[in-house]
């Protein structure tokens, strides 16, 4: 790394050929993937599903294996039948799943295996080895595992696991620490034993089909290319909701909460693609360097521009809902909020004084994650001065991308009413994916997947990325645990602490999500 910068590398090397090596060899080459953490629900729900999918649809190399690592006891044959359960084939082509399946089951074994030792991954190499023979070997390791042994993990694998004539790679998966101390802490320690373009830190949320069309829209349309910039945005607003609580995770949650959990990274990760400068390309570093520039023209966060929430018991048709701090994981007297909102500013040119609104929560009304762009008013707007049905003040136009569930990009435009008289009502002009595209979107985990084994590193996060995305939570974050300050408390299943709405009001925002407001089609 130069100056936090990736340095140029030869292509050979990239390529995972050694410096000065010759062509490959005419036996071709070989991918290995590994799923460190093979048993955990993470590894059966994504991974695994998410490499079948890609075999499904002839996304992998020729020739690849998988290997499950982990510290239970199972043999090949267990581990087939673990993720069996799991694996789904793409609606448009259900004729030979029960053979695809067969045939993805055919190249997944197993190897059991301690995290903090080589002889697990020594015996991993040579089962690898086996499986490689005669080809040039590349090697993918994903880290389903705890942070906390992220380092043992890869300093066991690369030193008794790793390719000795491929490439060899790691995806490292969130939490990337709790601050900006831990976060070095970590990023110092793995590249002890690799280089940074050996770590993929993902990020599934950069993945996801309306997040990745963000930058299309955006760059490749002249009606909004223009528009992007403070003289005609008001506000911006990233909002991620859960209609469920921790359901008897909260002991993990608890060391994290909301704003490390969704905020510092999904919420702050889509922000920086949205206002980014126009990269010189479309290469991974042109886009991360921008990103990287945009996260560090941002603020500091300060307390009073956040509110913090925690969701409590709450009876609702009958039925009742555990409040948090019910959750027999949880510890008593937590302040952890499960709830946040806050308000982040980029002090560059483009978007000098516009609120970039965020909030996140669990327990709450709806499942939604999707962003809002709320555009200035049309300066001495004609319909201003009759009453013609709308508040024009507040009804200005907005662009909506739901980024789930039911993916879809909308523009809320003002329109008249058909009629003799004269009156506005708003209306979407919409494209809902489900109508439009008459096929299954791609997991996130899917398209990430692939790009790692194709080495793009265009949607993973880079070690200075990282760096200036916690130097933004770090400081309040401190603040909140050291002050214990306590959140606001809100029904499970209701739109969340009310302060979110005077933090807005602040700044003459107003959600966009509020009922009766909320772009539903």
């Amino acid at each position: 790394m130069v100056n936090g910068y990736a340095e140029v590398v030869p292509a050979e090397v990239l390529d995972g050929r050694p410096a000065g090596a010759g062509p490959p060899e005419q036996g071709g080459s070989t991918v290995s993937i590994t799923v460190v953490g093979a048993s955990g629900d993470l590894a059966k729900k994504k991974i695994f599903p998410a490499l079948f999918a890609l075999f499904y649809e002839d996304c992998l190399p020729e020739h690849f294996t998988v290997f499950g690592y982990a510290r239970s006891k199972m043999n090949d044959a267990e581990l087939g039948t673990m993720i069996s359960r799991t694996l789904t084939c793409r609606i448009d082509k259900r004729e030979n799943c029960g053979d695809k399946m067969e045939q993805f089951l055919q190249r997944c074994f197993y190897q059991p295996g301690q995290y903090n030792t080589e002889e697990g991954f020594a015996e991993l190499d040579r089962k690898l080895k086996e499986k490689e023979a005669g080809r040039i070997p590349n090697r993918l390791f994903y880290l389903s595992v705890p942070p906390n042994i992220f380092v043992d993990v890869v300093r066991s694998a690369s030193r008794t696991a790793s390719s000795s004539s491929g490439w060899t790679r790691f995806i490292v998966e969130k939490p990337f620490g709790r601050d900006s101390e831990s976060s070095g802490e970590l990023t110092r320690s793995l590249k002890k034993y690799l280089a940074e373009e050996q770590i993929f830190r993902i990020d599934h949320y950069l993945g996801k089909e309306l997040v990745e069309n963000l930058s299309v829209l955006r760059f490749s349309n002249l009606v909004f290319e223009p528009l992007w910039s403070r003289n005609y945005i008001r506000n911006v607003q990233l909002i991620f909701s859960e209609d469920f609580g921790t359901e008897g995770r909260g002991g993990y949650f608890d060391n994290y909460g909301i704003i490390r959990d969704i905020m510092q990274n999904h919420l702050l990760q889509i922000l920086a693609l949205f206002a980014m400068e126009t990269p010189v390309s479309l290469d991974a570093e042109d886009i991360r360097n921008e990103k990287v520039k945009v996260l560090r023209s941002m603020r500091p966060l300060k307390l009073e521009d956040v509110v913090v929430g925690q969701y409590k018991g709450h009876t609702r048709g009958g039925r009742s809902f555990p409040g948090y701090a019910d959750d027999p994981t949880v510890p008593k007297g937590s302040v952890t909020p499960t709830f946040a909102a806050a308000a982040l500013f980029i002090d560059n040119a483009r978007w000098d004084g516009v609120p970039f609104l965020m909030k996140a929560g669990k327990a709450l009304h709806t499942r939604r994650a999707e962003i809002r762009v709320q555009f200035r008013r049309v300066p001495g707007n004609l319909y201003r001065r009759r009453s013609i049905g709308t508040d024009l003040d507040t009804a200005t136009n907005e662009l909506v991308l739901r980024v789930q569930p039911d993916e879809a990009i909308y523009l809320r435009i003002n329109s008249k009413v058909p009629g003799l008289g004269m009156r506005l009502d708003r209306s979407d002009l919409n494209l809902l994916y489900s109508e439009r595209y008459r096929r299954e979107i791609p997991d996130a985990y899917e398209r990430l997947l692939l790009d790692a084994v194709e080495g793009e590193h265009r949607l993973f996060i880079r070690s200075d990325e990282l760096d200036a995305a916690w130097a933004i939570f770090t400081p309040v974050l401190r603040e909140l645990e050291d002050r214990r300050v306590a959140p606001e408390l809100y029904p499970y299943g209701s739109r969340g602490p009310v302060g979110a709405h005077y933090l807005a009001a602040n700044y003459n925002v107003r959600w966009g999500d509020i009922a009766g407001d909320d772009g539903s089609f």
